[in-house]
């Protein structure tokens, strides 16, 4: 058995109950999408398979069913503080974090793996990335924030958490590793970072500091106009509420 929790109970019904609710409800503006087959798509990534041997690239037709606009200036990256992203984003209203995309949306929360002899899914467990980097779900937000990255335009946010242990630009990262090297330099006006501490502390990092200096200066190097802003008012309002 393996060492993480098993396949989300009802995943089809999940996958494309999401699907419909994203193109009719949530952003009708993409467009018709054929929800069943990209459910299909979604599945035939992984199910059948030795599940510590699934790449981002198995995640391709699903992308491009999936593929759809992300609004210039819209687009929100995170590190450590996913609740946070979704209620500041407000479901694409304020911005479209990857989460707000439909190929985020349909995987958000979700765990799943397969089995090699099986053309089911396991719902007992499913590989942790400590057990292996090529599972099913690793593989998935991986090439879901490379599309991600690529099609995002204008002035983009990065929300970062200033309590985080393990620092607020985490390195390997999937910000650092997959986001970054995939932003296309000529569609980008600047890049925003916010730092945020939460509301009761510690105040580990600030910008020009620490992880978020090197952060700062790899992106200078690479060329962006950068501003960094240490906990942003509406994000504090927000953090308040919560």
């Amino acid at each position: 058995k393996w060492k993480g929790e098993g396949t989300t109970q009802n995943l089809e019904s999940i996958v494309i109950g999401r699907c419909y609710d994203y193109i009719r409800i949530v952003n009708p503006s993409v467009g018709e999408k054929n929800c069943s087959q990209i459910w299909q798509a979604f599945k035939s990534a992984f199910i059948n398979k030795d599940p510590c041997s699934i790449l981002p690239e198995d995640y391709e037709l699903f992308i491009n069913l999936t593929l759809h606009t992300i609004p210039p200036n819209k687009s929100l990256f995170w590190e450590n503080n996913q609740l946070l992203v979704n209620s500041f984003a407000g479901r694409g209203r304020r911005y479209m974090s990857l989460g707000d995309t439909l190929f985020g949306f349909v995987g958000d929360f979700l765990n799943w793996c397969g089995q090699a002899d099986s053309p089911g899914l396991d719902y007992e467990s499913c590989p942790t990335t400590v057990e292996c980097e090529n599972n099913a779900v690793e593989s998935f937000w991986r090439m879901a924030s490379i599309t991600y990255a690529q099609h995002s335009s204008g002035v983009i946010h990065v929300l970062l958490n200033g309590s985080a242990d393990g620092g607020a630009y985490p390195q390997p990262g999937f910000f650092a590793d997959y986001e970054i090297p995939n932003l296309q330099k000529h569609k980008i006006s600047q890049i925003i970072i916010w730092v945020v501490d939460d509301v009761e502390g510690p105040d580990r990092e600030s910008c020009g500091t620490h992880s978020v200096k090197t952060l700062e200066t790899r992106l200078k190097t690479l060329g962006y106009d950068i501003i960094c802003i240490d906990n942003n008012k509406s994000v504090m309002f927000l953090l308040c509420v919560d």
